[in-house]
């Protein structure tokens, strides 16, 4: 036991060698609907009060997004007594821009993972997303709304940028879905400084305009934080709410457990 316990943490270490891991993290791997293996990373607290999805940004790979917000803070979402499930790429797929994100494919899968965590604990599963990662929480909630109790949408895509392929397809980001026929919850995080051009944080009540069925929806401008390390679009900025984290999660845990 000891053996498969020190082979599973170095596994785990040459996937994430710059994340601080919970003690409990675990990789795990459920079969989806459509025959694809669908890993993530999971972890829970003793007693969960909730659960969260969450899904990076970038190509949707948790060993190429080590430093996405998301993955720097899931540990803080654990010690906030949620349940934790950071999602990577299906089996098939070497990475996930907004085609597949917002597929039937993409939200199929996720039913799986979300069965596995209500096999664990049989509280709410609410949906999180940045930056790139909004198309995959706002379409899984859109799609599978019986499934989810809320959605969490931070630095979320909203606008062209000719520099990106994939925003050609996709000139208004996750404003082009169809956002009032979701009837749940919804918290919308942005940085007030965010300065990457696909994100603007002043779309922050676009989006809540178009969520004219969820039943509570607020918006969460933060500031301040440590100076930028990366490009705008990038993690360690005020777009990954770099020097906040602490601040962007609080926020997200006392909406989801409110």
């Amino acid at each position: 036991m000891k053996i498969v316990a020190l082979i599973f943490g170095v596994l785990v270490y040459s996937l994430f060698p710059n994340v601080t891991l919970a003690a409990d993290a675990k990789l795990i791997t459920v079969q989806t609907p459509r025959g694809a293996s669908q890993p993530f990373l999971f972890a829970a607290p003793d007693k969960p009060k909730a659960g969260v999805i969450l899904f990076v940004g970038g190509d949707g790979s948790l060993s190429k997004n080590e430093k996405n917000f998301l993955l720097r803070t899931y540990k803080d979402f654990v010690n906030k007594g949620l349940m934790v499930a950071l999602i990577d790429v299906p089996s098939g797929k070497e990475n996930i821009f907004p085609k597949f994100r917002i597929s039937k494919k993409h939200a199929s899968d996720m039913v799986a993972v979300i069965k596995y965590m209500n096999k664990k604990a049989d509280v709410p599963v609410w949906l999180v997303g940045t930056s790139l990662g909004t198309f995959s929480a706002a379409s899984v909630a859109i799609k599978k709304q019986k499934w989810v109790s809320g959605l969490v949408l931070t630095s979320t895509v909203t606008a062209l940028d000719k520099k990106y392929g994939w925003s050609r397809k996709f000139p208004k980001g996750v404003l082009g879905l169809n956002l009032q026929k979701l009837k749940k919850p919804v918290l919308i995080v942005a940085h007030k400084g965010d300065e990457c051009a696909v994100t603007p944080p002043a779309d922050a009540s676009k989006l809540k305009g178009k969520l004219s069925r969820s039943p509570r929806v607020e918006i969460a401008m933060l500031e301040g934080g440590s100076f930028p390390e990366s490009d705008p679009c990038h993690a360690l900025s005020q777009h990954g709410f770099y020097g906040i984290e602490g601040e962007a999660v609080n926020r997200i845990a006392a909406f989801i457990l409110q």
